[in-house]
């Protein structure tokens, strides 16, 4: 069985939701952000990173969200679980779906983390910095968005017709481009992605099972 450890409004919530589009035998363990759980000597021996999320397996344990939605769908390949999800019969399409990935994580999840983890890049008393780089966070994070919908987003899920793990990534990262600064009315192919993955009962669940 495989366990997620994860802490509800974080990028965890991607791999949550595709345990459940792939039917898994899973459990999930919570980590306590307010209480800095994710640096206590038990959680850093999960994830030395001390950063969401971890997933345990028969295995051992995996880091790194594009990682980790890869590794469960090719451990559920039966073509209604994982297959569709990371087509590894089509390489150029997989690596397609690698690159989307790879974008999400490298750059527009590293722009907004700039928000509220400005103490990654500079001293944590250093306050002119971490208020430059917050006011950053609306142009960067809004420019992401606009190459996603401009040059990425190629049609009702990201890959066009096919849904795959990189749609509960981007679903994930949409949440917050509000509360980033971001105005949603120039990016309507994002929010209308972002409501069709709202209405799926697995998204549902997930939400619902980190929110308890």
């Amino acid at each position: 069985m495989l366990t997620l450890y994860f802490a509800p409004h974080t990028i965890s919530l991607a791999t949550h939701i595709v345990l459940e589009e792939v039917g898994a035998d899973y459990a999930v363990k919570r980590i306590d952000f307010a209480s800095a759980q994710q640096r206590s000597p038990e959680y850093l021996k999960i994830n030395p990173k001390g950063r969401m999320p971890a997933l345990v397996t028969d295995r051992g344990i995996l880091t790194e969200t594009p990682a980790m939605l890869v590794y469960v769908a090719q451990s559920f390949p039966h073509p209604h679980l994982g297959a569709a999800l990371a087509p590894l019969d089509d390489p150029f399409l997989f690596a397609e779906i690698q690159s989307f990935n790879n974008y999400l994580c490298s750059h527009l999840h590293v722009a907004h983390a700039h928000r509220m983890r400005g103490y990654r890049w500079v001293d944590a008393d250093d306050k002119h910095s971490i208020a430059a780089m917050q006011r950053k966070v609306p142009q960067s994070v809004g420019e992401s968005f606009a190459m996603i919908e401009r040059e990425m987003l190629k049609g009702p899920w990201v890959m066009g017709e096919r849904y795959t793990v990189c749609d509960p990534y981007l679903f994930t990262l949409a949440q917050w481009l509000e509360a980033d600064g971001v105005d949603p009315k120039t990016i309507p192919r994002v929010i209308g992605h972002r409501q069709r993955m709202a209405e799926r009962a697995t998204v549902k669940k997930a939400i619902a099972q980190e929110l308890a």
